[in-house]
């Protein structure tokens, strides 16, 4: 499911227009967005928890010519996923 298959889905079930959907998208994904960057966690009971991890610097290898590379220190992403959301996906 893509962006634009998102927001008509969510038009649907919450008897909305396209466009309050999509708003309500973005919005969300701004907040996020903000949230994390701010190395803060968003946690919905339920469905799971949204928040950073530190990553440290490392030395890697290109497979194709063999020579190593620094990769340096970052923060990532992580999703993990709520015992409500793994039973749904389970049944």
């Amino acid at each position: 499911m893509n962006k634009k298959e998102l927001v008509t889905a969510l038009a649907e079930h919450a008897e909305v227009s396209e466009a309050e959907a999509g708003k309500v998208l973005d919005a969300l994904l701004c907040v996020a967005t903000k949230e994390l960057k701010a190395g803060g966690e968003i946690a919905l009971t339920g469905f799971g928890t949204l928040k950073t991890t530190a990553k440290a610097a490392r030395t890697a290898r290109n497979p194709r010519t063999g020579e190593e590379v620094r990769i340096p220190a970052c923060k990532a992403p992580v999703f993990k996923a709520g015992k409500g959301l793994k039973e749904a996906v389970n049944e």
